[in-house]
């Protein structure tokens, strides 16, 4: 069973923002979209924020670790003007803005758990769950967003301090445990590459009562072709070329 939205903008507003802002989800917004998947991941003083990349130069100026940078730090820098001169001033945001900003405007949310490096799995995973459980104690199954991750150290400890939110594994290429791993984290979707998804696969997981989600998905006519497989959401980068409804 998958109830939650099918098609959903990836960190944020796909390519057409900087990733993993506010102003994706305002630019998911923009062309249709209520569902987003973000990235999180702890600063050094601890302060789970929207972040893919461990290390800045690419969405961040400068070189470092993000986790071996105080959020002080890292809220001062230009996250915008490296993809568009139109983002120049946009920053990066913490969970707790980005949760506040999509329960705001509807949006529901794909939550990728994102440790900067095994060693900081678990407590990646304690803050966002916890983060997240929060501002959702009363809501509806449906309306909770997702953990995922690639960790399964993480999605562990997302269970052990926050069983009420929903899981799913993320894995590039899905091995022969994946079932074992899905049942030992009670989750309730398998998340994966859809360039390594075959119909057999799909099939399996479907057959064993899982939802199916993959990654990333930009081009309408692989949309429909996995969807004939029975997989039932994917992210895409390409929020103007893949309407929101056209699931």
């Amino acid at each position: 069973m998958w109830p939650y939205p099918k098609i959903l903008a990836h960190r944020g507003g796909g390519t057409l923002a900087p990733e993993n802002t506010l102003a994706g989800f305002r630019t998911g917004l923009q062309h249709g979209y209520r569902a987003a998947e973000f990235d999180v991941m702890l600063t050094r003083d601890e302060v789970p924020i929207l972040m893919h990349d461990p290390q800045r130069g690419r969405t961040l100026p400068g070189s470092g670790k993000i986790a071996e940078t105080d959020w002080a730090e890292l809220r001062e820098l230009e996250a915008g003007a490296w993809l568009d001169a139109v983002f120049a001033g946009e920053r990066i945001c913490t969970l707790e803005q980005g949760l506040d900003f999509c329960l705001e405007h509807g949006i529901w949310m794909n939550v990728e758990i994102k440790p900067a490096a095994p060693e900081h799995a678990r407590r990646t995973a304690e803050l966002a769950a916890l983060a997240v459980a929060r501002r959702f104690a009363d809501a509806p199954a449906a309306s909770l967003p997702v953990l995922s991750s690639f960790s399964f150290e993480a999605l562990l400890a997302a269970k052990e301090v926050a069983p009420q939110l929903p899981r799913g594994f993320l894995t590039d290429v899905i091995h022969d445990d994946w079932e074992a791993r899905l049942q030992q984290l009670e989750a309730v979707a398998l998340h994966t590459n859809h360039k390594h998804l075959t119909p057999a696969l799909a099939a399996a997981v479907k057959a064993a009562g899982y939802g199916l989600f993959c990654y990333t998905v930009n081009e309408t006519a692989r949309a429909a072709e996995i969807r004939s497989w029975g997989v039932d959401a994917f992210c895409t980068d390409r929020i103007d070329l893949i309407a929101a409804d056209s699931w």
